[in-house]
């Protein structure tokens, strides 16, 4: 598993002593696309990384999902309420391929950010990475329109508008199918 980890990105700025002792409590898993791997309404285990794949985050609204997240390889995937209060969080998470992850228990990440401030610094780390872009994703949607949003996530994640259904994208950012066509056809 130390190897492992040592190939994604996220971890290097982990010690080998803390990566080893990482990897100590992390598993290597394999879910088929169409898994929901964090449930809303629920309070969620674990905490992932996410090696090959891609995944997709959403809330159910009245008739319809609201996609606002798309994770790709070397993403985080956890639920922020479970993570941070210990309680029910508000996202369903979706394999949206074949995804290989490494996978920890909270308890046990909880326990090593306890033991060694390199691991908890990494922790804080990526909990405010997440936060930044959620701000940012919060600041686009409200000041920027479809088309500049569209071509915002073309530049960012070129790679999504293969591998990701355009509903979901659609979705994400917040307009109709028809909208996005309009859009991508240049109208």
């Amino acid at each position: 598993m130390y190897q492992q980890l040592k190939n994604i990105e996220i971890f290097n700025s982990l010690s080998d002593d803390s990566l080893h002792e990482f990897a100590k409590h992390a598993q290597d898993v394999n879910y088929p696309k169409g898994t929901i791997l964090i449930r809303a309404d629920r309070v969620e285990p674990h905490f992932y990384v996410l090696q090959s794949g891609i995944a997709r985050a959403y809330s159910d609204g009245e008739n319809q999902q609201i996609t606002f997240w798309f994770g790709e390889s070397g993403n985080v995937l956890f639920s922020f309420n479970s993570y941070i209060n210990n309680k029910p969080g508000y996202e369903n998470i979706e394999l949206l391929e074949d995804c290989r992850l490494i996978q920890i228990k909270l308890a046990d990440l909880f326990s090593l950010y306890n033991g060694n401030t390199e691991i908890a610094n990494w922790g804080r780390k990526i909990a405010e990475q997440e936060l930044i872009a959620t701000e940012r994703r919060l600041i686009d949607r409200s000041f920027k329109g479809a088309a500049e949003r569209y071509q915002d996530f073309v530049k960012q994640s070129p790679a999504l508008l293969k591998r990701v259904a355009l509903k979901h994208i659609a979705s994400y950012l917040g307009v109709t199918q028809v909208t996005l066509s309009r859009i991508r056809a240049g109208k």
